[in-house]
């Protein structure tokens, strides 16, 4: 277990210019993302406030390749718990920008944070589009020019996300911003879905990765709604980040956008190729953490089982050893998955993490020749013959890998109704033991084969 304080990784610089979209809470922001993107990956709802952390996705238009970035509402002068944390993450966006995009409501007119925001942008000496969205009517789009010109920022471009209203207008002036050698570099990338219930310290993990604060961090539970994806480089490899929501259980969610935050979670699922799971030692393993792992093994990928917060262990060696066999208890029905031990907090376990998070995907691309995968599971028959079912047994016949991510075989037995439960998990754990396949799911398909058909 590697307990020594450690720098990980580096935000991977990928070449792209960096499009931040910014504006005061419910301007439309995230709206005016997801039209871009061409798909609903920020959250959107009527509650001002809603997107918190930055959202980033690349975007191609006319060959041009830019990362657009989705920012939380700028307040300065209205209470909210966020509005510090949120402010420091626009402003960090706003320095790093090559263009930005100043949002204002055509519908609403200017609010005293719209001039805020304006000034940030002002001081940045950045490139700049102001965009007056929701712009649905002829009647907003005169109204808003008239309205914006105390901003001092010349006359605004009329939007409108939902109707699409001069959208491909937009792209053709972001990418007038845009350098002419905006091309994204090939690179093989591990995708890394890092959940757990509320508040066990997935984005202090986050940061500790990229030393620095790139996702908000908050004592108060559900800090994080959208998947947020950010790409490392480390001495372990490429990586990209999915920080998500904490899942709350099923009684404790409430509508709207705690729903929304569930739904992006099992998108991470599905996008990710190895899922970390972080529990709390201190808290211990509860119920929703053995939920949360099953939606990893419904989603069979890979696994890594990452005890958070050790640094809060006064006999490390004693209670690394309790802790660990109430791990493998409580996770029982994952027997693949690898076990690490971190402290987020203290970025201890940082390397070791990501080096298991590596073994995982390795092992969830690994094919076996067919030779060999007959001759094991043929072995394994012997070994340990099937049980009598109905007066018959199960033969194999012949097997063949299929697929990997994650890897599946499929066994042409005489009849798959023989098939016991038990006996399932005693050829997956015997190709486990013969070929590596610790830390990522795999899947056994069982046929009826073509000669047994025509028998019956």
């Amino acid at each position: 277990m590697t307990t020594n304080n450690q720098t990980v990784g580096q935000e991977i610089e990928i070449n792209l210019p960096s499009v931040v979209i910014v504006g005061r809470p419910n301007v439309g922001k995230s709206s005016l993302f997801n039209r871009i993107v061409g798909e609903r990956r920020a959250i959107t709802e009527d509650e001002p406030g809603t997107t918190r952390d930055r959202l980033e996705l690349e975007v191609t238009w006319k060959d041009k390749l830019f990362r657009l970035v989705d920012t939380g509402g700028y307040e300065t002068r209205e209470e909210s718990t966020y509005s510090g944390l949120i402010s420091d993450q626009i402003d960090l966006a706003v320095k790093n920008a090559d263009l930005i995009l100043l949002c204002v409501d055509s519908r609403d007119g200017l609010t005293a944070s719209d001039f805020d925001i304006a000034k940030v942008v002002r001081v940045s000496s950045r490139p700049y589009i102001l965009l007056a969205t929701k712009a649905d009517t002829l009647e907003r789009e005169t109204q808003s020019v008239s309205d914006t010109a105390s901003l001092g920022f010349g006359d605004p471009l009329p939007v409108s996300a939902i109707h699409d209203h001069n959208i491909g207008l937009l792209l053709d002036r972001i990418i007038e911003f845009l350098p002419q050698n905006s091309e994204q570099k090939n690179t093989e990338h591990t995708k890394v879905a890092i959940i757990g219930r509320p508040n066990v310290g997935k984005s202090t993990l986050v940061n500790a990765f990229l030393g620095q604060k790139r996702v908000i961090v908050s004592d108060v539970p559900g800090t994080t709604r959208d998947a947020i994806d950010t790409q490392i480089q480390t001495e372990e490899g490429l990586f990209d980040l999915i920080d998500t929501a904490g899942i709350r259980r099923p009684g404790k969610r409430d509508e709207g956008v705690e729903k929304h935050s569930v739904i992006r979670v099992v998108n991470a699922l599905e996008r990710a190729d190895v899922a970390v799971l972080l529990v709390d030692v201190e808290k211990g393993i509860s119920a929703q953490d053995t939920h949360i792992a099953g939606l990893i093994q419904e989603h069979s990928k890979g696994v890594i089982l990452a005890a958070n917060k050790i640094d809060t262990w006064d006999t490390v060696d004693e209670e690394y050893k309790n802790f660990d066999a109430q791990i493998r208890e409580k996770f029982r029905f994952l027997p693949y998955a690898l076990i690490a031990y971190v402290s987020a907090e203290k970025e201890r376990g940082l390397s070791n993490l990501l080096r298991l998070v590596q073994v995982a995907r390795i092992a969830r691309s690994r094919r076996v020749q067919t030779g060999p995968l007959n001759a094991t599971l043929a072995k394994a028959f012997r070994d340990h013959s099937p049980p009598v079912i109905h007066n018959k047994r199960l033969k194999l016949r012949y097997v063949t890998q299929v697929e990997v991510d994650p890897p599946v075989f499929v066994l042409f037995v005489n009849d798959p109704k023989l098939v016991h439960f038990s006996y399932h998990r005693y050829l997956e754990r015997s190709l486990r033991e013969a070929y590596d396949f610790e830390g990522t799911a795999i899947k056994l398909l069982f046929k009826r084969s073509t000669e047994d058909r025509h028998n019956n």
